[in-house]
């Protein structure tokens, strides 16, 4: 159907925005200028309409793509019979807020290897998620693509040509022989830049030292440290570098399922995704980028909603923003006839209580790993607190922001506990002025009602709601998050039960969705997140042995570039946004606790 499987990709950026790279040298999508903007290339949503950046040998050839190690410059190769090149593909990180910064400047650098080779680009930009019309001018090593909002420019070493709305190139490369493209935003008063060989290959060497000097300074040292590193290069390049807002993932609508309606747009902030970033980054060393979301906090998300339900939203613009409403975008057919193809979030106006625990939790460890809190943020968390602490009694849509109607949900009722029991614990370590006993006896009624009301007799296990007998992976959590004993029986049943339910072949399902109807259609795969959970769980049980056959399992269902979307459909394809902010920070997390269990 002229798609690529949505793992067959790889991912650059430049800490603003990204472009997903597909293994036949074509880059399918980009936005600019930022994660959240219209898209500038989209076929990987509509192979038709959505436009494209193809570069290529133009003959049959077989393909090869892998990350320049330790750093996020991507290359593939191409290898015929006639010889063999290779496109490297990056982003320049620009580290100060300057008008070179607003370029965004993509740079393909091809490069003969082997033999004589012929290449074909295309260059077909379609604005504005393919809805706005554009014009080119062309010159003699560059073309300007115009539209009503935004305008990019291409400079090129080698002849272009045009048809008034793309541009082309067929050229001859032989042994030692280089082409280089470069892809700049040119409005806003960003006159044309030139890149010439000797530019690119200096600008190549500049974003190879930018991304070693920044894992340099990981303190990992364990097992799977290749994987535990790609995924922490992963989540530097979903963090929006202006504001230190973390994206869930840098796409929208890619599918849950093959034809199916749960696609959705991840180009948020999500408080909870985010926060669990936060953990997994301090866990490797990287306290810089805990203290930009911490900043973001700060800086950008002011306590108390339009509706005052709640203090805090469940996600905010990347810029702070708390609108984007959610609309679908009918012209476009959707990855593999995929519809609705959707921007917005309409899970941004839900209540979702378990949030509160996840940027408590992640404000105690940046507190304790990273700087103590100043002052003015202990005030905002006891404001958090107070509020959680007399309204976390209430349903909600929960973690998975189901559209079926607000339940009491188990996982929703644990971090509620998580927030207070953190809250708790840093005004004692601190000696910082607190409610502690209004804190208390919240925290503790939460406890007594998750045993009571949450626990089924019926399945021997803790549930997804009060009031049935279903199981949901979220429960998890709950070792992980210290509030029952690793090895407490009523917890080492409910991994059993959850074991016969909702595992197969070691990858984890959420719930199912039929047992537990959530307002959608449609089914998904298995959740990549909660088999990472599970391999954690189980370590902490004292199962360490299966813990790791699971981990060396979920690790043989990444891309060939270590990259996670958001699960893992039945026959073992990526499915969903990609890549996945969750599964990332989930994958490091489970690894430090795994080798810590190993010794």
């Amino acid at each position: 159907m002229g798609y690529l499987p949505i793992g067959e990709h790889g991912l650059i950026g430049d800490l603003r925005t990204v472009a997903l790279v597909g293994t036949d040298g074509t880059i399918d999508w980009y936005c600019c200028p930022r994660f959240d903007a219209p898209s500038v290339f989209g076929s990987i949503l509509d192979t038709e309409r959505g436009g494209c950046f193809e570069l290529a040998a133009d003959l049959d050839m077989r393909t090869k793509q892998f990350y320049i190690p330790d750093t996020n410059v991507l290359v593939t190769r191409f290898f015929a019979d006639e010889g063999m090149a290779e496109v490297q593909d990056f982003m320049p990180v620009v580290e100060e807020e300057t008008h070179e910064a607003d370029r965004h400047r993509l740079i393909r650098r091809l490069v003969c290897v082997r033999g004589s080779l012929p290449f074909r680009v295309l260059v077909a930009p379609r604005f504005d998620y393919a809805a706005q019309e554009h014009s080119v001018r062309l010159y003699d090593d560059r073309a300007t693509f115009e539209s009503s909002g935004l305008s990019l420019t291409l400079t090129s070493t080698v002849p272009l040509e045009s048809d008034g709305r793309d541009v082309r190139a067929w050229f001859t490369l032989s042994e030692g022989e280089q082409a280089v493209f470069a892809l700049d935003r040119s409005d806003m008063g960003l006159g044309p830049k030139s890149c010439a060989l000797a530019e690119a290959e200096q600008e190549l060497a500049d974003t190879v030292r930018f991304w070693r000097s920044w894992l340099s300074g990981s303190r990992y040292r364990g097992r799977w440290r290749e994987m535990v590193h790609r995924s922490a290069l992963t989540l530097k390049l979903l963090t929006y570098a202006p504001t230190g807002g973390i994206v869930a993932a840098p796409t929208t609508s890619l599918p849950e399922q093959i034809g199916g309606p749960r696609n959705w747009d991840y180009r948020y902030v999500w408080v909870r995704d985010a926060a669990f970033c936060v953990y997994a980054l301090l866990r490797l060393g990287f306290t810089e980028e805990a203290e930009a979301f911490m900043n973001f906090l700060s800086e950008h998300v002011t306590l108390g909603r339009g509706d005052q339900s709640a203090p805090l939203q469940i996600m905010y613009g990347i810029d702070g923003r708390v609108e984007f409403p959610e609309r679908e975008l009918t012209h476009l057919e959707g990855y593999r006839g995929s519809a609705p193809v959707r921007v917005g979030n309409a899970a941004a106006d839900q209540l979702q209580m378990d949030i509160y625990g996840a940027l408590i939790d992640s404000v105690y460890l940046y507190d304790k790993w990273g700087k103590p809190i100043s002052s003015d943020r202990w005030d905002e968390l006891c404001t958090l607190v107070d509020w959680v602490s007399d309204n976390w009694d209430q349903p909600d849509e929960g973690i998975w922001e189901t559209r079926g109607g607000r339940k009491n949900f188990v996982y929703s009722r644990l971090m509620c506990w998580v927030a207070i029991e953190r809250a708790m614990r840093m005004a004692i370590h601190r000696g910082l002025p607190a409610d502690i006993p209004r804190w208390r006896e919240a925290r503790d009624g939460i406890y007594r009602q998750i045993m009571r009301n949450g626990y089924s007799a019926t399945l021997n296990a803790f549930v997804q709601h009060f009031g049935d007998d279903v199981l949901d992976a979220s429960v998890l959590m709950m070792p992980l998050a210290k509030f029952v004993s690793p090895m407490d029986p009523k917890w080492l049943s409910t991994l059993d039960a959850l074991a016969d339910g909702l595992v197969s072949d070691s990858l984890v399902y959420r719930y199912d969705p039929e047992a537990s109807p959530d307002g959608m259609q449609g089914s998904e795969g298995t959740f990549s997140i909660c088999t990472f959970w599970y391999v954690e769980a189980l370590a902490r049980a004292g199962r360490v042995e299966e813990a790791r056959r699971v981990f060396d399992n979920i690790l043989s269902y990444a891309n060939h570039l270590g990259l996670y979307a958001e699960e893992i459909g039945r026959s073992g394809e990526q499915l969903g946004n990609f890549p996945q902010a969750f599964t990332h920070l989930a994958l490091i997390s489970a690894a430090f606790n795994l080798d810590h269990a190993l010794g």
